[in-house]
């Protein structure tokens, strides 16, 4: 397939060649601007964080093409996204540059192939192609992209959303272009993801000599049953969308290193990724009552990375769902799965959030690749759904 035969293809590469490693953009966001000021976008740098780690947010907009005597104001669709990528790692085992895209075995490779610029590229292109036949939608579409998402993620998306909240902006559907599917483009889709909320818990004892237990107080041996306790709690059941919530362990630190000392202290870093079956209090508070029952000094603090979100189907779902049967002639699999995402702020301030990208098997792998078969199926889901919503706002 040749790039200048495919402008979807040939923006994905373009793309591909800015090294853009988190929080970086490197002119990712300016060249996607150029493309949609050309098209009436009015588009707005937002950036945030420190001096030397400056996050670059893009916000751009088309107001609808309706009449000052419409009864009801115009829908906004939203694409959403990153044109950070993850580290190359090693790149001696890359087997060709990570910021030179490549062709080979019908695959394009390159850092962010799928994570998310060819998703950055189907965005524009299905807006070109959209507006080209439609150029008096009746339907606002606006783009969000941030430079924040694979760091920290608190100087991308979330300012982004906190700005336009205090602005009164009103968004009604949402499409991230994470890259979500498995075998093929469009076979999944994310109708919402789980939240995230962790806590760092530190058990006090006293520090003391091994052979005299008596005269110290082993914090460990008294954490053990309660987080025995812990690993046996059913949270939840989970519904229909989210499987039960979960809670681990992810590390555990206690000791002087000497093999003859009680340590004063054991720190226990965990996790929950909780449905919407749980609500972070509940979560908080059910686990407090498990320490306090144990008898436990400790100090708690906790996390919360993101709470989780769900859309059912409705307009936008029934949309997308429409648009990938047209296209592929899949029936598309709803999925909460994996982990999170900036769907969990997008979900704050607009009701319907899906995420729909390229399949995921190589994402922040060497070697990252999409396949070329999978780009212009992509390009027209997309299309499809600007086209069904278009229709919708008509009606």
């Amino acid at each position: 397939m040749s790039s200048t035969a495919n402008p979807t293809l040939q923006l994905t590469e373009q793309l591909l060649a800015i090294p853009s490693v988190t929080p970086l953009d490197g002119g990712c966001q300016t060249l996607i601007a150029q493309r949609l000021a050309v098209l009436g976008f009015v588009c707005e740098t937002l950036e945030s964080g420190p001096v030397d780690f400056r996050v670059s947010n893009l916000w751009a907009k088309r107001t609808a093409n309706r009449s000052t005597g419409a009864n009801t104001p115009a829908k906004t669709l939203v694409f959403a996204g990153h044109t950070d990528v993850v580290p190359t790692g090693p790149l001696a085992q890359w087997d060709s540059a990570p910021f030179s895209p490549s062709h080979r075995d019908g695959r394009l490779y390159g850092r962010g192939a799928s994570d998310m610029k060819t998703s950055l590229a189907a965005f524009v292109l299905a807006i070109e192609e959209f507006l080209a036949h439609t150029p008096k939608p009746a339907l606002n579409i606006a783009l969000l992209l941030t430079s924040d998402e694979e760091g920290p993620a608190v100087d991308g998306t979330v300012v982004v959303c906190q700005t336009l909240k205090a602005r009164g902006e009103v968004l009604d559907y949402c499409i991230v272009g994470e890259p979500t599917s498995v075998e093929r483009t469009g076979d999944m889709i994310k109708n919402g993801r789980r939240g995230t909320m962790s806590g760092k818990l530190t058990v006090k004892g006293m520090q003391g000599h091994i052979a005299y237990p008596h005269l110290a107080d082993n914090p460990i041996h008294r954490a053990m049953p309660a987080l025995a306790e812990l690993v046996a709690v059913r949270w939840d059941e989970g519904n229909a969308y989210f499987p039960p919530t979960s809670w681990q362990i992810s590390n555990m630190h206690g000791g002087t290193g000497a093999s003859n000392v009680i340590p004063g202290e054991v720190v226990i870093d965990f996790n929950f990724r909780f449905c919407t079956e749980s609500s972070p209090e509940s979560l908080q508070s059910r686990l407090c009552a498990i320490l306090d029952r144990h008898g436990l000094n400790y100090d708690l603090k906790w996390t919360i990375g993101g709470l989780p979100f769900l859309t059912l189907p409705g307009t936008l779902v029934d949309a997308v769902r429409d648009a990938i049967r047209d296209e592929t002639g899949l029936e598309t699999q709803l999925s909460t799965t994996g982990g999170t995402s900036d769907g969990r702020f997008l979900a704050q301030i607009c009701p319907q959030v899906i995420e729909l990208g390229p399949p995921n098997a190589s994402i922040h792998k060497i070697n990252e690749f999409v396949a070329l078969a999978d780009i212009e199926p992509l390009k027209n889901i997309y299309r499809r759904v600007l086209e069904r919503l278009q229709q919708q706002a008509q009606a």
